[in-house]
């Protein structure tokens, strides 16, 4: 096996699992056991200092990487799909705008709102928290659907299918379906038409079918979520 994914499901590791799927690369799991925090232990930070999931480690060329745009970046340039290479400029600055702001505003955004107690000294705010993250996230959908319908084509960047498109709707999934009470409402989706035909193409894409398969994650995983029972 060439590559070595750390993971749980459903978190974070699905987005790179879904790369993996669609660039057909072989890779084996390590489930990293969240119930009895091994993630934070001393070998798995040697991996990822923070402990936080996904690694993704290249037996072959002795790389470890963390972060999951960082991950989907190697990934992309080093097997040559799923995003634009150095040499196509103007696309190559679509998909790395995107692919940015997946990570560092629509993800990081919908932390808090997953883990709002871990952002606020007293519990009583996390509500709060929730609420604004909430406002945000449907600003920050609303601009993606925009810039999907910008173009002919069901997917965020016009070249064709990307990382993004995966990191997206695992994203999309989420928000809809942890944590309890805080979720965002499945009905925000249905005024955001062009994000769901995204959802709808990628849906019954092998890879998809796939990725989900080996998660054990039931039903429609990006039209109609279910939520994997977390730990």
């Amino acid at each position: 096996m060439a590559f070595v994914l750390y993971g749980y499901p459903d978190n974070a590791s699905l987005v790179v699992r879904l790369a993996l799927e669609e660039l057909e690369l072989p890779y084996r799991d390590v489930l990293v056991d969240r119930r009895v925090g091994e993630h934070r232990g001393e070998a798995y930070r040697a991996l990822n200092p923070r402990g936080l999931i996904p690694v993704l480690v290249d037996e072959e060329k002795q790389v470890t990487l963390f972060e999951t745009a960082a991950i989907l970046l190697y990934l992309a340039d080093g097997c040559g799909g799923l995003g634009p290479g150095p040499e196509r400029s103007e696309e190559r600055g679509e998909f790395l705008k995107w692919l940015f702001f997946l990570s560092n505003t629509l993800h990081a955004d919908a932390r808090i709102l997953f883990y709002a107690d871990r952002y606020v000294d007293d519990p009583g705010d996390a509500p709060s928290v929730r609420a604004k993250m909430k406002a945000r996230l449907k600003l920050h959908l609303g601009l993606l659907d925009e810039a999907l319908r910008a173009h002919d084509s069901p997917w965020l960047l016009a070249s064709g299918l990307s990382a993004c498109d995966f990191y997206l709707a695992a994203i999309t999934r989420w928000v809809r379906i942890y944590p309890a009470g805080g979720t965002l409402d499945s009905k925000v989706f249905e005024e955001l038409p062009h994000l769901k035909a995204l959802l709808t193409e990628l849906e019954t894409r092998p890879a998809v079918l796939s990725a989900f398969e080996k998660e054990g994650i039931p039903g429609s995983p990006f039209l109609d979520p279910q939520a994997y029972p977390q730990v």
